[in-house]
């Protein structure tokens, strides 16, 4: 952390440095340019980090669905100890592991599903997606709020800087027109 302290303290300095030979117009110009550009920066960072994140609650639903179709094979008075086997087909177990490897699930569901797996298994692993979804949802939840913050702030970056080009017009016009 002391070195990307020190490498961005340098480049502060240099930053800095660089506005000395400015006029106080260009200067101030430059500085609010900069922060526009940093603003504009972090909004992609998080632009990318909502759109990983709707991704990964895709994935989630995928799953959730193979699980909701593998119960939907269960009949109605099946108990939690019934095996899937002979209700779904291993294609369906297959398309299972298969979306629960596509979300990277595998530290959730270690060993997968078979045709051993009971009522009570799917049950418990719709459960556990569920959360998980949640779990997204709430966190999409904050994305979204920094995400329409640094939104806020880049406009305001924006706005500032066509009002200081807007007043240092206004005033060259002014003294132009005393002069003249």
């Amino acid at each position: 952390m002391t070195t990307t302290s020190s490498a961005s303290g340098a480049n502060q300095i240099n930053q800095v440095s660089s506005f000395a030979g400015m006029d106080l117009e260009t200067a101030l110009m430059a500085v609010q340019s900069e922060r526009a550009n940093q603003l504009e920066i972090q909004l992609k960072g998080q632009l990318d980090a909502v759109q990983n994140r709707n991704a990964n609650i895709a994935k989630l639903n995928g799953v959730l669905g193979q699980l909701n179709a593998l119960d939907g094979k269960f009949p109605s008075d099946a108990k939690p100890t019934d095996k899937i086997g002979g209700k779904a087909s291993s294609t369906d177990v297959s398309a299972l592991n298969t979306a629960l490897k596509d979300a990277e699930l595998g530290g959730v569901f270690p060993k997968g599903f078979n045709t051993d797996a009971t009522k009570s298994d799917i049950a418990g692993a719709i459960g556990n997606i569920k959360s998980l979804i949640d779990a997204q949802g709430n966190s999409q939840q904050m994305d979204m709020l920094r995400l329409q913050s640094l939104s806020n702030k880049r406009n305001e970056a924006f706005d500032i800087m066509t009002n200081f080009v807007k007043k240092m017009q206004d005033s060259r016009s002014s003294i132009i027109q005393k002069m003249g």
